[in-house]
This record gives structure tokens, sequence and C-alpha cells, in this order.
């Protein structure tokens, strides 16, 4: 006996207004992921590896959308943090840029003056400690179109000081500050030399800054051993290190190594070329990307310039993508009265390469 067939009517539900925009503007990968659910699963018989594959390709694409915008957020966060860094940190007073020769850009082609004190504190157990601070490092900067140019000037170097006759070019900086300095590089320098900015380096936030790092790496040819440190030996076997702020620091200012008695100014200065290097390294490298606002905080904190905001950023950028070029050293040709002197020739040569001339 058949069956009765129903007293009741049947409707079948309509489409609801989202499904219409839905089905519109969805991909069509999502649209038949849609069907196949909707059918029960793939048909009687067929494979169900198109639907599993599909939806793969849905998963992989959200998590990859979602690690750009978290990358993007992180980096936005690093420069924020380094622009509010850079406008709380003191700049060059008044007679310092006074000094300076103007035009230059960043993005045309600069020259810039970087020094380092071998300021102590006056409770430090180093030699010098609280007395004034000399020029420790001397380095000249020619930055623009993407690249950067290095050269170093020893510190021992015998020049004129304006006002105050020949001594080393060092002592400039204890006797008149960064203004009294560029005018004695650049008149000791010559052939027209302009600079254009002055960059004092402070070493007091300087560990701060490899510690953002979370260090740097050196490796050593020979070991290096100096005079007590923050009244601490300090010693270096050869062989690769992995060093801290305070170790990066002590290893850039060692001057007299004990375990190369014949070593000149020459090798100090090829180990703070080496503590550049690896800090453009290690900032460059996927550890750095990862403690970017840590670094991006602590870098402008670091120097005391004329440069502000984005002059200062530029400054970061080209020496972060400008290469890794070794840095020249002006190379003395003789000896007096304890100063190492430089000859003209060397001079001219030294300068063009700097401005890019050969």
């Amino acid at each position: 006996m058949g069956e009765r067939p129903p007293e009741y009517k049947v409707y079948r539900s309509r489409r609801g207004l989202l499904d219409r925009f839905r089905s519109a503007d969805e991909p069509s990968g999502l649209r038949e992921l849609r069907k196949l659910r909707q059918g029960g699963g793939a048909e009687p018989g067929g494979p169900d590896r198109p639907r599993r594959r599909l939806r793969g390709r849905v998963s992989l694409g959200k998590a990859l959308k979602v690690l750009a915008l978290l990358a993007v957020g992180w980096i936005l966060l690093a420069v924020v943090l380094f622009f509010v860094s850079a406008q709380t940190t003191e700049g060059s007073d008044a007679r310092t840029e006074r000094a300076l020769n103007s035009g230059g850009s960043l993005f045309t082609g600069s020259t810039i003056l970087v020094l380092g004190s071998d300021a102590r504190p006056e409770d430090s157990k180093e030699p010098g400690a609280g007395g004034p601070s000399r020029a420790d490092s001397i380095l000249l900067l020619h930055v623009g179109f993407g690249s950067v140019r290095r050269l170093s000037i020893l510190r021992d170097s015998l020049a004129e000081i304006p006002g105050h006759g020949e001594g080393k070019i060092n002592s400039a900086y204890a006797i008149g500050g960064a203004p009294l300095m560029i005018r004695t590089v650049r008149g000791f320098m010559g052939n027209g030399l302009r600079i254009n900015h002055v960059i004092e380096v402070n070493f007091t936030e300087f560990p701060e800054l490899i510690d953002s790092l979370g260090g740097i790496d050196v490796k050593l040819k020979r070991c290096v051993s100096a005079d007590p440190f923050s009244g601490r030996r300090f010693k270096l076997p050869k062989g690769e290190h992995h060093l801290n702020g305070r170790q990066a620091l002590a290893f850039a200012r060692v001057r007299k190594n004990k375990c190369s008695p014949g070593e000149d100014d020459r090798a100090r200065a090829r180990r703070q070329q080496q503590v550049l290097s690896s800090i453009r390294s290690r900032a460059l490298s996927p550890h750095g990307f990862f403690r970017a606002p840590w670094i991006a905080w602590e870098a402008p904190r670091t120097i005391k310039s004329d440069l502000k905001g984005f002059g200062m950023a530029g400054l970061f950028t080209d020496l972060l993508t400008g290469g890794s070029g070794k840095t020249r050293v002006l190379l003395p040709s003789g000896e007096s009265g304890g100063a190492l002197t430089v000859s003209e020739g060397e001079k001219v040569r030294t300068v063009r390469a700097l401005e890019g001339e050969q």
C-alpha cells in the first residue's frame, strides 16, 4: 500500500541577501568550496583531494597576510621610536653649527666628521679619568647617492691647531671642543675639503647600543690585552668572540696591545673599523630585525649631531645600506716629536678618494 502524500505544503527557503552579495564577491575558489560543503562533500566515488588542497591554500594565504601585517607594524614601531628618540636627544650647539660648511645633502653628497672622545667618568679607575677629553677616534664619512666612503685620521697626526700652534690633532678637541676640531681637520686635510655635518659619539651610551643589538661578533687573528677598563683588566684570546656593550667599548679603545707591543695607532683604527662593521652586520641580520625597536631607540641617543629627524634617519639608512667598503686610513710618512707627520701628496690622494674623484 503506497504512502499518503503530506497534508502540508513544502516550501523552499530563498537565498538571503547576504548570500547573494557573498556569491557575487567571493573568489571562485571559495564558491566551489561552499558548493562542495552544501552538496555533502565530493561526488560519489570521487576524490576528496581538491577540497583539502583548496582549504590549505586559503589557510596559507591568510597566514602570510597576517605575517606581512605584523612585519609592517613592527617596522613602523621602530620608525616611530627612532624619531621620538631623535627629537629628545641633545643636538650640536650654535658654535658647532657655525663652524660647519653650508650646503651638502645626504642624497647628493655630504661630508661628515665623526668624533669619539676618550672621556671617562670621574669615578672611573682608568687613566685620565676626570681630565679634559681628547678625540679618541676621528673619522670622515662621505655619504651620497646610496654610497658611503670612510677615511680614518690617526689621533697622533701632527696638525696646525688654529690659534694654538702645532700639536697632535686629537688635542684640538680638548682645547676647543667640536668647533675647533672641525676647523683643525678642515685645515689639516686642505684641498678644498668641506665638512657639512658633525657627529660626536657618546661613549656613555655606546654600550647600550651594542646591548640593544644583542652584542656583536668579532674575530681576532691575535690576542688583545690592555690596561684595566672600568677597573677590570681587558683581555681576549685569539679566535671568535661575542662581545657585550662594555666589552665592545673596551675593545675599540685599546691603544697599547700588550699581546703585540709593536702595534701602532693603525691597528687601533682597524679594531674600531671592525666594531663598526660588526654593528652593521648585526643590524642587517634577522636578529637585528627582531630587535629593531630597541635598536631604533638607542641609536640616536648614542650620538650628538647637527642632524635632526629625517636627516639622521637618512644617515643611518645610508650607513646600513651603503655597503661595507673598507675604511681608508690616512697613512703617516714619518714622525716628529712623538707625533705622526703626513705628506701633502697623501692628503691629496685621500681627499680625492673620499669625494669619489678616483
